[in-house]
């Protein structure tokens, strides 16, 4: 059985390209159940086959943006906690966020998910969206933020209508624990504690016009095989009622943070499980980007990168101005970051193990969203989109910000990469726009 469930999740090639069947959650968690190591190693086989497939060896970067630590809830995993009095408060002015911006454009992102706690008098919906205005006008240098995610609270119809009017790309909210006991538990008081109002935040979402959201579980709070059930089923739940499924899935760990201690919690997994979650959301859910942060190692991220996640973020900070402070301050973040390479130190390291650094944001400013998205997707027709878009804003990335290191290594792959380009016409316009962002201050190409 779980063979035929492997074969099931492989890519098979077509006329244009691959196609996948996805898993449901009772056949993924059948595999995520397999404790045999050559089926365990078989799982990996395909994984990464899936990866390939529809993602190539393109790895999407950002950077989490945290606006105001100030919260009215009370989770007790997040040192954010209302109860927390010891921890500095702390927001962003629309000055500090052009600081924080440009801060980040010289680093070279092009792409943020901003942070926010709850709290509707510090926090309310107007002050996103006037952060969201600020970020997408400032244009420093060669530096703008082409794409903002938005992880912030559940909230109401009229206010997802709002962020999306506003030009958000994802909205990003992590589930934390489907288990409806261990939920409420875990969030003893303020508004989050609602169960039903937070898992039917996405349905909100794209009932009001979203097209791309995000799920996420935060792994170590609750058994991770009830949570990985969870995370697919409501994947599926998402497809079935609203046409497409999450454009984004967060496989985050409980990790140390101010007044939080991660051996408080029962249910903590080892990076050996890690690695067999990782694997089997992929097989259920080929077409989905999935991300991971810099909680992690780099030896972890750098197995995981492997076995199916997208995207990376790459130079963090985890604290509420965390990018303008001379050092990294601690007081505000809001969990421990573990890997701590810079900006370019992760773009290099990425390209010297095979992947491709890609800034690219341009599915979103084409309209290439939602279930448009996941059919180029699933008919392979992306790559012809992806992969060009991926060089080119990687030769941005050379030419602006780069070491003289970063960018040799940079342009060897560049030079390797543009041969796997399957359209003569899409590679010959892709190499003459690369020549131009060498040779000329013209930025911002794409398919």
């Amino acid at each position: 059985m779980i063979d035929q469930i492997i074969e099931k999740a492989r890519p098979k090639k077509t006329a244009n390209g691959c196609t996948c069947t996805g898993l449901t959650h009772r056949e993924a968690s059948v595999l995520l159940e397999c404790e045999i190591p050559e089926k365990i190693e078989k799982i990996y086989e395909v994984a990464e086959e899936i990866k390939l497939a529809f993602y190539g060896n393109r790895i999407v970067i950002f950077a989490p943006l945290y606006l105001s630590n100030y919260c009215v809830n009370g989770c007790v995993y997040c040192p954010y906690h209302l109860k927390n009095k010891h921890i500095p408060r702390k927001k962003l002015s629309l000055e500090d966020v052009k600081a924080e911006v440009i801060a980040l454009q010289d680093m070279g992102h092009k792409r943020l998910a901003i942070e926010s706690g709850e709290d509707p008098v510090n926090n309310p919906i107007e002050y996103i969206l006037d952060c969201i205005k600020t970020i997408y006008s400032v244009h420093h240098k060669n530096g703008d933020i082409r794409r903002v995610n938005v992880n912030i609270a559940a909230t109401t119809a009229e206010n997802y209508k709002r962020l999306k009017e506003a030009g958000i790309g994802t909205y990003i909210l992590f589930q934390e624990t489907y288990h409806k006991q261990s939920y409420e538990k875990l969030h003893p008081t303020g508004p989050k504690h609602d169960y039903a109002y937070h898992t039917e935040a996405m349905d909100r979402a794209m009932e009001a016009g979203i097209d791309d959201v995000g799920l996420g579980v935060l792994f170590g709070l609750e058994m991770y095989k009830y949570e990985f059930a969870g995370l697919i089923m409501h994947a599926e739940h998402l497809e079935a009622v609203h046409g497409v499924g999450p454009h984004t899935i967060s496989v985050p760990r409980v990790k140390r943070a101010d007044d939080i201690d991660p051996a408080a919690f029962d249910n903590g997994i080892d990076d050996e499980t890690f690695a067999k979650i990782v694997a089997c959301i992929r097989l259920a859910v080929p077409y989905t980007g999935m991300i991971i942060s810099t909680r992690e190692t780099e030896e972890v991220r750098s197995k995981l990168l492997r076995l199916g996640i997208s995207q990376v973020s790459g130079g963090s900070r985890t604290s509420v101005g965390g990018y303008t402070e001379e050092e990294r301050p601690s007081d505000t973040e809001q969990f421990d970051v573990s890997d701590r390479r810079s900006l370019d130190e992760v773009v290099r390291w990425l390209m010297e193990n095979g992947h491709i650094p890609s800034f690219c944001t341009a599915c979103y400013r084409e309209g290439r969203t939602g279930d448009r998205f996941m059919t180029l997707c699933k008919n392979g027709q992306i790559l012809n989109c992806c992969h060009p878009n991926a060089l080119m804003t990687l030769s941005e990335y050379l030419e602006d910000y780069a070491s003289e290191k970063t960018k040799e290594v940079g342009y060897k792959m560049i030079d390797k990469e543009l041969e796997r380009i399957p359209t003569d016409k899409v590679r010959e316009i892709a190499a003459r726009n690369i020549l131009d962002i060498k040779n000329s201050d013209r930025r911002d190409f794409r398919f």
